[in-house]
This record gives C-alpha cells, structure tokens and sequence, in this order.
C-alpha cells in the first residue's frame, strides 16, 4: 500500500507541473499587449503603462517569466492582484471557505440522489420506476447548469417567492445553487450506481446468500450493495473535483461569493494574474481529489495494491 501512495505521488508531480505549465502558457499566449488590455478604459498615461509594465516585467523573455513564474509556485507565491496589489493566494483562500460549502451541499444531494435512484432503478428493472429514474439522470446530464439555475429562480424565487434568488448567507440561499450544481453529478452516480448493482445481482454469490433463506433487504444491504458500490465510490469523489470547477457557472449564475466569482471578476477586469491564480488552483485541487479517490479506491479494493 505505502508503494502504491508514493508511485500516486509521484504521478501526480508532473500532472501539476504540467497545469502549472499550461496555466502560464494560456496567458503568455494571449494577442496583444495585457497592461494596455488592463488599462484600456482607463485612459492611462504613457508612464502609467511603462510603470506597470517594469511591475510585471513583461520585458524579458518568455522563458525568463516562465522560470521566475515557476520559482514562485515553489514558494508558493501565486503573484499578486493588478488591481489591488492583494497577493492571489490570499483572495483565493478569502473565497474558498464559500465554495467548499457549495460543493460539499452540492455533494450531499447527488451522493443521496444518486445513489436512492440508481438502486431503486435496478430493483425494479425496466418498470415504470426505472424509466423514470433514468429520464431525471438523463435530465440532469443533458441540462445545462446555467440554464437550470435560471429555470429555478425563476420558478421559486419570481414566481412563488419561496427562496431568495440571488447571494450567500444563511441555508435558504444554498439551496438552489447547491441543487443545480449536484443534480448533474447525480445523474452520473445513479447510471453508476444501477449498472453496478445489476451486475452484482447477476453474481453466484448473491444466489448463494437467497438459498441460504435471507431476506431480501439483508442480501441487497449487506452483500450487493456494499459491492456495487465501490466503483460509485470513485465516480463520486471525481464528482466532488468537478464541482469545484464548476462552480465557476453557478456561483456566477447566483451571484454567490467563491473562487468561480473572483476567477470571472478578474476575468472581466482583466487581472490576469488573478486568472492565472484561480484556473491553477482549481486544477490542483481537482488533482489533489483525484488523488484521494485513487488511493480510497485502493483501501476499498485490496487487488488494486496487490497489482
């Protein structure tokens, strides 16, 4: 097992490298030149431009910014905002706290959503239960985010005036954004989930346990399910990785506080190193999850370590 965490480990170097990398890359790239981007409405000076330019030392060479930009993320200096000259990391880590509620509420209800239909949906193959169950999982992987957001504030927040529509603060403000952002995960997890369990129900094994005289409640509990469940258990840790990427759309759709809203507020005032901060951390931490469930995986399923 300890072999197995150091070779993740190490696999997981040259990914970040490579997203530290591209994130660089993305913005190097860009046409133009990014301080008069920066300054376009203001109406700045020349003085202003070239003093900012010196700031940034957008004069040296490309390779010359990606090493010292590269020395920096080893220090864990993400650089500084433009605007307000806050360093990145400590704006991101300002935000954090708010997009980790959302995606952990967001978790909960595609983890129980996911996991209620898929198993419903395989007790009662091809029934009227499971066509249903498997049209919302289509739903929710065919709907896109920002218009779902939309239809629900319209509907519970125009109309029926049940929940406030837009901000942060309080559980009543959590429940559509978290809503919109886990339905999509938990349309994958239930496709998971029920492919999973009709191949467990299919096994020697779970006839064995109904020969044996138990209920039918205990075997799905106790032997199935459990079963069936590991590969929905990965499924769902990658979930968690994608939603902190994709609260970009929703806290915007919102207007809700997190690192999504600051990476599209910088976006429009072009405060690029902001960008470069935010799209690198995302990164990472959908690295770092990934790396939790691979090394969960290998608790769960004692072979994978074994290999």
């Amino acid at each position: 097992m300890l072999r197995y965490i150091q070779i993740r480990l190490l696999i997981s170097i040259p990914v970040i490298l490579g997203v530290a990398t591209a994130a660089f890359l993305m913005l190097y790239s860009l046409p133009g030149d990014p301080v008069m981007a920066m300054l376009a409405q203001s109406g700045a000076p020349a003085e202003t431009v070239a003093r900012l330019r010196e700031q940034l030392r957008l004069d040296d060479p490309g390779y010359v910014q990606y090493g010292r930009y590269m020395w920096s993320l080893a220090h864990g200096d993400l650089g500084r905002s433009v605007l307000s000259n806050v360093p990145v990391l400590d704006l991101i880590l300002e935000q954090l706290p708010s997009t980790l509620q959302l995606a952990g509420a967001a978790m909960l209800i595609a983890t129980v959503m996911g996991v209620s239909l898929g198993t419903l949906s395989a007790l009662r193959p091809n029934s009227w239960l499971d066509d249903l169950s498997m049209l919302l999982a289509l739903l929710g992987v065919s709907m896109p985010s920002f218009w779902f957001g939309l239809l629900l504030i319209f509907f519970f927040s125009l109309r029926l005036g049940w929940l406030p529509a837009t901000g942060a603060g309080g559980w009543e403000r959590l429940i559509m954004p978290a809503f919109v952002l886990g339905f999509g995960s938990a349309a994958v997890i239930a496709r998971m989930v029920r492919s999973g369990l009709l191949e467990v129900l299919a096994q020697d094994y779970i006839r064995t346990a109904r020969s044996k005289g138990l209920i039918e409640r205990a075997v799905i509990m106790r032997h199935a399910l459990k079963n069936a469940l590991i590969p929905a258990v990965t499924m769902i840790g990658l979930q968690f990785g994608f939603m902190l990427g994709g609260s970009v759309i929703t806290e915007t759709v919102f207007s809700r506080p997190g690192v999504g809203r600051l990476a599209i507020t910088a976006i429009l005032n072009k405060d690029f190193t902001v960008v470069q901060g935010t799209v690198l951390f995302i990164a990472v931490m959908y690295v770092v999850v990934n790396l939790l469930v691979d090394l969960s995986y290998a608790y769960l399923d004692p072979r994978i370590h074994h290999e």
